[in-house]
């Protein structure tokens, strides 16, 4: 157990909360066990088995905060503990702490800047101001390519010719994200923060999707200390059937039978505000906080002592 961690843990929420107590942000808690899982093909859930059936853990806050933005609540955030049925590693702890947020009337350019201006606050470290930039270009500028025109044959080329060795299938979603793991967020300057953003549409998840310059892109990004993703944010996708259809379509591809949320779909039915969100890892932040590599250094009880 790393004392010093430990306070530091304690320093960081501390600093969370009077930045958002000054700009009017509720604190808010929701339920960490539901009777709907995490649809999204990429997320596994863990479950746990109660007298009334099965409940999933959630993965993030983020259908009953914005069931409380239907149901008036304003502006809210979430310090809260997640579960992700990944792998440990040096990044990733299947259970991790996460704050997440809500902005109604905001736009998803005036979240990044906020979120920029807590970041700052938090890792007094960084004394550059935060670079934007869009996927097209980040793509362009690294490995020469367009990922919104290439084609897959031209992605699995550039790939190889990067030297990543992979043989096995994939789609184009796929090869994008391979090449944005392994060459394009290595670019990313190691003491600044990236916003990447307008994510192709295939990757909107719930973000508002718009066409820009010919191509449709979701008005989605993820911010970056280095190659060390912090959060990911979106304009929000207010269109309740839209949702639906995403949510539905998502738990079909899973094929593995979780329930699609339906008291956040009804909520949704109602009219959810205009609004821009994000989640944050915590943890990742006070690993750059500290200047550590590991996240089992910023964690009391990581997964294997837990």
């Amino acid at each position: 157990m790393n004392l010093t961690a430990l306070c530091e843990r304690a320093r960081l929420y501390q600093q969370v909360r009077v930045f958002f107590a000054e700009r009017q942000v509720l604190e808010v808690e929701t339920p960490a066990l539901s009777q709907a899982g995490n649809t999204d093909p990429f997320i596994d859930s863990f479950t746990v088995n109660t007298t009334v059936g099965l409940r999933y853990l959630h993965t993030s806050p983020e259908y009953p905060m914005k069931r409380l933005l239907v149901a008036g609540s304003g502006d809210i955030y979430q310090i809260c503990k997640v579960w992700r049925r990944d792998e440990a590693g040096s990044r990733h702890n299947p259970e991790f702490t996460m704050l997440e947020w809500y902005r109604v009337g905001f736009s998803y350019q005036q979240l990044m800047q906020e979120t920029a201006d807590l970041l700052h606050r938090l890792m007094p470290q960084l004394d550059q101001a935060p670079r934007f930039i869009t996927y097209r270009q980040a793509f362009l500028e690294t490995v020469q390519l367009d990922p919104h025109a290439a084609e897959v044959s031209e992605l699995q080329a550039c790939a190889w010719a990067q030297g990543i060795q992979f043989t096995g299938e994939l789609d184009k979603q796929g090869w994008c994200d391979l090449l944005l793991s392994h060459c394009v967020e290595a670019n990313f300057p190691k003491n600044q923060l990236t916003f990447l953003y307008h994510y192709p549409a295939s990757q909107s998840a719930l973000a508002r999707v718009i066409e820009e310059n010919g191509v449709w892109v979701a008005q989605r990004f993820e911010v970056y200390l280095g190659a060390l993703e912090l959060g990911n944010g979106y304009q929000e996708q207010t269109d309740a059937a839209r949702n639906r259809a995403i949510l539905t379509q998502d738990a079909h591809t899973r094929g593995d039978g979780i329930p699609v949320d339906e008291y956040f779909l009804q909520a949704l039915d109602q009219g959810m505000p205009e609004s821009a969100g994000i989640a944050i890892g915590l943890d990742r932040v006070l690993m750059c906080r500290m200047q550590v590599d590991d996240i089992k250094q910023v964690i009391a009880f990581p997964w294997e002592l837990a």
